[in-house]
């Protein structure tokens, strides 16, 4: 015979309380993790930190080889801690459409490395807190000859980064990508 009502009920709670130590013990060891890799991370009003972004351009290279993308924008300055684990940031005016508390796992504490910050004056954030790096010019090409196959290249400059971190890129990809660098050219 079919369990009805309470015994459904009294079912339920039973299973209930012999799954909740399990639950217990995974949200216990989740929580060891992360104050693991966050550490005594708190953040001070009017302290500077570095907000991480995720470039496109960084999702595009995935798998290349060559010099890894800029992960944090530049400084902003914490105007007050919201909760135990989120900050309200100050924005410079041409990134107020973004959203202004962040939680702390997407911050780091600012320390003067210029390898990893981009400058926030011409960036454009979307929603997802993503922008895209576009090319602004072909400064050099060449073509690299592997076993059987001539593979051409071109040197890239980033419209964020200066000449010198110009990258190599593979010119099919860059064609497909941005055909408007390509004048002369037709899509392959």
């Amino acid at each position: 015979m079919k369990p009805f009502g309470v015994d459904l009920v009294k079912d339920a709670q039973c299973k209930v309380r012999s799954i909740q130590p399990t639950f217990l013990e995974a949200q216990s060891r989740h929580k060891k993790y992360v104050e693991h890799k966050v550490g005594d991370m708190a953040f001070q009003t009017s302290e500077n930190v570095l907000l991480k972004v995720s470039p496109m351009k960084g999702v595009m290279r995935f798998g290349k080889k060559g010099k890894r993308s800029k992960q944090y924008n530049c400084p902003f300055e914490v105007l007050e801690c919201v909760g135990p684990v989120a900050y309200r940031l100050s924005f410079p005016p041409n990134l107020l459409g973004v959203r202004l508390i962040f939680h702390m796992s997407i911050l780091k504490r600012y320390h003067c490395d210029k390898d990893y910050i981009i400058k926030c004056d011409s960036i454009v954030l979307d929603k997802d807190r993503q922008y895209e790096e576009k090319p602004i010019a072909i400064l050099d090409r060449d073509v690299r000859k592997f076993r059987t196959k001539d593979i051409k290249f071109v040197k890239v400059q980033w419209k964020q980064c200066p000449v010198e971190e110009a990258t190599w890129e593979t010119k099919k990809d860059m064609l497909d990508k941005y055909p408007l660098l390509f004048p002369n050219c037709s899509p392959i």
